[in-house]
Order: C-alpha cells, then structure tokens, then sequence
C-alpha cells in the first residue's frame, strides 16, 4: 500500500538521498573541489564583503554560490550541514522514543499512582517553555561538553511525553489481550511483559510516531542555531546559515534559498513518508 501512495514513495526517496548526502558528505564535496572550512576572499567583493559576480557568486567552482565575509562554497556547506541535522535529528529522536516507550509502557501497564505520576509529569512537560529552557542552557553550559551531544540529549529529554502518551494508549488496549493476562498468571514479570509480549505490538505506533518526530528534532536544531545557540561555528548547520542569511537577503537571496530548501525538502520528505506510513499501518485512521 505505502508504493501506491506517491507522495510517501517520494518522501522515502526523498530521505534516502538526503541520507547518502549526509553519510557520503565529504567525498561529495571533494568531488566538487571545495570543503566548509576553507576561505575563498578572491570570490568576494571588496567593497561589500558580499559574493562577487551573480546569484551570489554561482560558477562551475561553486555550485551554490559563496558565503558572504568569508568566501566559504555554499554547496560545501549545506552539504555538511546535512550531516549535523540528520546527526542530531535522529539521535535525539531515538533518546525521546526510548524514553517514551519505557515511561509509557509503565504507565499503562502499572497503572494507579504510577500511571496518575506519569500522566500528571507528562502534561508538566507539554506545557513546560522547553525552547526557553533550551536557550538558556545552551547560553550557560560548560564549553567542554559538545554542543552536538548538548543537542541530542536536550531535545531528546524534552520529546518523550508525547511518545509516552500514544505508548500508553496502546499499552492500555493491550494489556487486557488475553495473551498478556496469560503472561502474568504464568508468573512472568513486568519487564518479561513489556519484552516479549507488549513490544513486538507496539513496533508498529513506536515506527510512525519516530518517523514523524525527526522533521520536529531537526526543525528544532535549526531553531536553536538560528537563535545562535545551536551548534558553534564553523560547523556547518542549516539554522545558523538561514540565521546569517537574513542580513543579506536583499543583496545575495541565494545564500537563504539553499540552506533554507534543503531544511525544508527534509522536513517535508519525514512528514510525508511518515503520514503514508501511519496509513499502511492502520488504513482506517487515515482519510484518502
């Protein structure tokens, strides 16, 4: 069913490619003959610091045109940037996605207090200011702790109530199975449960809910280095390039245009492959 939808076809694609970027980065940028630490002044105007020649600097040399004040290849960049997205995208999307299945199977399965404690920290946290949070951790934490690794796991704690909610949800249906109640008359304990019987059902939600959050986790990142909290540079990231950009639009469009539909052809590409996901799995959920 997920072939016949084209547009999640074009979005499994979609990430696929931009995963082979992001994998293969380095030897795709030496094959254009640039990399995104290396200064180009000569393709720069001296009297504006800004490209020198059209669309900001475009040429069989640099394909995606130069960074402003510094002479940086833009391909270079938005292709390594890829790499950082996708890095801190899906590691801090694992991190909620683990948290939430293990805190939402307890709830569902414990049930009482447990469930009512996880329930009432989860609604905390939905509400919680958490892009706040962030920035203000990433203005006060230690400069030795990598600002990728900061990412991943500030991102990634802020994202597993949602997860813990749908888990739950499932968990609660499954555990009045017959399977389950068998289970624990035979004497198996919760994580004997959890492990053989309520997670081989819950691969299903867990890979939709995972597939859709990535676009969310990599937005964020974005955010976070458009607010100039993200990563530091020189890393390339596709936030802090848009974040630069927005000074320059007027005179060189070219440098917010890449970066910018390389964050949105990834978001879009996550979306939609997760939307055709979510309806193969459960096809009366979805509206066709």
């Amino acid at each position: 069913m997920l072939r016949r939808d084209r547009w999640a076809f074009a979005g499994a694609v979609t990430i696929v490619l931009i995963g082979l970027v992001a994998l293969g980065g380095t030897a795709l940028t030496a094959l254009a003959g640039q990399d995104p630490y290396t200064y180009h002044p000569e393709a720069l105007d001296p009297q504006t610091g800004g490209p020198a020649g059209l669309l900001g600097g475009i040429s069989g040399t640099h394909w995606f045109g130069v960074e402003p004040l510094t002479g940086r290849d833009l391909f270079a960049i938005v292709v390594h940037g890829t790499r950082t997205s996708f890095l801190i995208g899906l590691a801090a999307t694992a991190l909620s996605v683990v948290l939430g299945v293990l805190i939402g199977a307890a709830a569902g399965y414990l049930g009482g207090w447990t469930d009512r404690i996880i329930t009432w920290v989860a609604d905390v946290f939905l509400g919680f200011p958490y892009l706040v949070f962030m920035i203000a951790i990433g203005l006060v934490a230690p400069p030795s702790i990598p600002k990728q690794v900061l990412l991943i796991v500030v991102i990634g704690f802020f994202g597993w109530p949602s997860v813990a909610r749908i888990v739950r949800a499932q968990t609660l249906t499954l555990k009045k199975r017959s399977f389950v109640a068998a289970a624990r008359v035979l004497g198996a304990s919760p994580w004997q449960v959890f492990r053989t019987d309520l997670l081989p059902n819950l691969w299903a939600p867990i890979i939709v809910v995972a597939t859709l959050s990535v676009p969310g986790k990599i937005g964020l990142e974005a955010a976070l280095s458009f607010l100039n909290v993200g990563v530091p540079p020189p890393t390339p990231s596709w936030g802090r390039s848009i974040f630069s950009a927005i000074q320059w639009v007027a005179t060189d469009p070219m440098y917010l245009i890449f970066p910018g539909a390389a964050l949105f052809l990834t978001t879009w590409a996550f979306n939609v492959f997760g939307d055709g996901l979510r309806d193969a799995i459960d096809p009366k959920g979805g509206v066709r």
